[in-house]
């Protein structure tokens, strides 16, 4: 059993399609309205019918007050860490701290070179992505100047600010051995997806960042457990995990708080359907949270 006894928490994934902004915003504004906690957009620049996530992350806060954002996962070969950190910045101070960043380390790398950004092998990319959590804290420091000397990145007497209005999450997504130490010694949180780590093999992931934080003097109850989830919520029998009623996902969701560690899901439906996600926000949540409170007594 691995119950970490974090809050719960619940979000949206609603995709950056470019022919679809009145319904991005709608369904934003139902996920503010509904109390909600995060909308995760994924960020993939090279994807010629997609919006650029950091505008729509900008837009998306300012037509909400509550809700948190955050891309899901930032693009790191394209979007050099130190801007990003700025930019992130930024966009937390503007919507008065309801900014994320959750990083990737990169995939479709020829999609990623056809723009002009490198093409990592998998060990340049993990060596990449480690030196970015370290720029990215020290573009978020007080420091008036700071130096970082690596393979990838540099900064040669930058100036860090504007200072972030809160304590920004920096999330990693994340699966191979050695970026899950470094997740686990040095980052707020793990942003796994259902299609690429389902349930099976979440225990042995989180053993691996525990081990981590652990040797570093963390407590790894500190490292949110985020999970991108997707599937159906019906009307009739079960098809198959994460696709039936609304009573299945409370059962299967539950469990993945008490027995595989997630305390924080992040749901998408197939087409961005509205129907699907007005039932997440109003049956599935508040059923998953009165469950989890009830289980843990």
């Amino acid at each position: 059993m691995t119950d970490y006894g974090r809050p719960l928490q619940f979000g949206m994934f609603p995709t950056p399609d470019a022919d679809r902004v009145d319904e991005i915003l709608d369904l934003v504004a139902m996920a503010d309205d509904e109390g909600l906690d995060l909308v995760g957009i994924q960020d993939h620049p090279y994807q010629k019918r997609f919006l650029d996530t950091w505008s729509l992350m900008a837009v998306v806060l300012a037509r909400t007050t509550r809700v948190r954002v955050f891309p899901d996962v930032a693009c790191l070969p394209l979007r050099p860490p130190a801007v990003m950190a700025k930019a992130a910045a930024s966009l937390d101070v503007i919507s008065g701290g309801r900014f994320e960043l959750a990083l990737g380390a990169g995939a479709f790398w020829p999609a990623i070179g056809g723009m002009g950004g490198p093409e990592r092998t998998p060990g340049e990319a993990a060596s990449a992505l480690s030196e970015a959590v370290e720029v990215i804290r020290l573009m978020w420091s007080d420091e008036k100047s700071v130096r970082y000397e690596g393979v990838h990145h540099r900064l040669s007497g930058a100036h860090p600010g504007p200072r972030p209005a809160h304590d920004i999450g920096l999330w990693l997504g994340v699966g191979g051995p050695r970026m899950l130490g470094v997740l686990g010694r040095s980052a707020d949180g793990w942003v796994p997806s259902v299609s690429y780590f389902p349930p099976p093999v979440l225990p042995g992931l989180h053993a691996r960042i525990d081990e981590s934080a652990r040797a570093a003097g963390r407590d790894p109850a500190a490292i949110q457990r985020i999970y991108n989830v997707f599937g159906a919520i019906t009307d009739g029998p079960s098809s198959g995990f994460l696709n039936g009623p609304v009573e299945q996902w409370v059962d299967e969701l539950t469990e993945l708080v008490l027995e595989s560690g997630m305390d924080t899901f992040v749901f998408g439906a197939e087409g961005d359907d509205p129907y699907q996600h007005q039932k997440w926000a109003v049956e599935v949540v508040p059923a998953v949270r009165e469950a989890v409170a009830g289980r843990r007594g």
